[in-house]
């Protein structure tokens, strides 16, 4: 599925490839008329038909007879209809911007095939926009997927990677490169399309995280036994921080600075601990002293069998694939990164300034 923009590109990339072969379909006639019907050599047959077809004014090449001449008016009015036409459609072409259209399209797709480990936002409604201005705050690699035109243009004013398709179809994922991507977000503003794009994203890569946007808890439910690892639904997430911000205000401010926004002091993490490449796996947390060594705080641990430990104490022991929850400033967690792997990269995903 080609997008609208690309669509354009390709009509006027054939309308001048049909102008020309046009025209060149036109020279030859001229030149083998006037070599075999009146008998010139070829330089002078091929002569002729090129100042003829340019209208530029040269007389007649050789003396030419009533026959020759009515062939030449109507070699005269096939290269000004077919000059004209070649003519207008460039000059559609350099008003509508369809070259330069061209070449940043070109360019996309040339950025959309090196991305590796990137995330996929289906969806650029007001949703996609937030979560997109989060991914570019974190400074991670992403693509927009958005089937209209007016969303596309915006993602591009934006400056963000962006595809024009629908994000249910495998073709389109495949211009995005799910294959290589770590994370979809589903952000459609239908339940059906959320699904049937978790579908297709599961089922085209296995192992990609898929997170989907449900409307109702009837679509939540179903977006979970679709795959989706995990299900937003925005009135009942905006609900519960609704609550939380009349009963816990500063609870909630706390969490809201170290969850998103760029300017913030702190933040959090998440970092898998591989056995063969951590040193601390089957140690104690007293014993591994990140605190000590990093300065990071260890929050939590999720166990692999989804156990979570919430506060862990020095006793409490790291596990082959455990998930470390920390908290600290970007120069700690970049000290703990030396050491732990954060989970999807082997970068940390610091925010930028902006």
């Amino acid at each position: 599925m080609y997008s609208t923009l690309e669509r354009k590109y390709q009509r006027i990339q054939k309308e001048l490839m049909a102008g020309a072969i046009a025209l060149g379909g036109v020279l030859l006639i001229g030149t083998l008329w006037y070599r075999f019907v009146e008998g010139w050599s070829w330089e002078n047959a091929a002569y002729m038909t090129v100042i003829t077809l340019a209208t530029v004014g040269y007389g007649e090449t050789q003396p030419l007879g009533s026959r020759g001449r009515l062939f030449t008016i109507a070699l005269i009015l096939l290269g000004v209809v077919n000059i004209g036409y070649i003519v207008n459609r460039f000059t559609e072409a350099i008003i509508e911007g369809y070259f330069q259209e061209g070449i940043r399209l070109r360019q996309q797709r040339r950025l959309m095939e090196s991305l590796t480990e990137h995330y996929i936002i289906c969806g650029f409604s007001r949703t996609g926009r937030q979560i997109a201005r989060e991914f570019r705050a974190e400074g991670v690699p992403f693509v927009v997927i958005d089937s209209e035109l007016e969303s596309v243009q915006r993602a591009q004013g934006e400056g963000y990677i962006v595809y024009q398709g629908d994000a249910t179809l495998d073709d389109t994922l495949f211009h995005v490169g799910i294959e290589r991507a770590i994370c979809i977000v589903a952000a459609l503003p239908s339940d059906a399309e959320n699904l049937y794009t978790v579908l297709s994203a599961k089922t085209l890569n296995p192992d990609i995280r898929a997170i989907a946007r449900a409307s109702t808890e009837e679509a939540l439910q179903k977006l979970q036994r679709g795959g989706a690892d995990a299900v937003i639904s925005p009135y009942i997430t905006g609900g519960k921080r609704m609550a939380a911000a009349a009963l816990r205000p500063q609870v909630l401010d706390f969490v809201d600075g170290i969850l998103s926004g760029a300017d913030r002091q702190l933040y959090m993490e998440e970092f898998l601990l591989d056995s063969s490449l951590s040193p601390f796996v089957g140690q104690t947390l007293q014993k591994a002293k990140l605190r000590s060594q990093t300065g990071a705080l260890v929050l939590a641990i999720r166990r692999v069998d989804g156990n979570l430990i919430g506060g862990p104490t020095g006793d409490t022991v790291l596990m082959p694939g455990d998930t470390l929850i920390c908290m600290g400033t970007a120069e700690q967690l970049r000290s703990l990164n030396q050491v732990l792997i954060p989970i999807g990269s082997q970068i940390l995903r610091k925010p930028k300034n902006q």
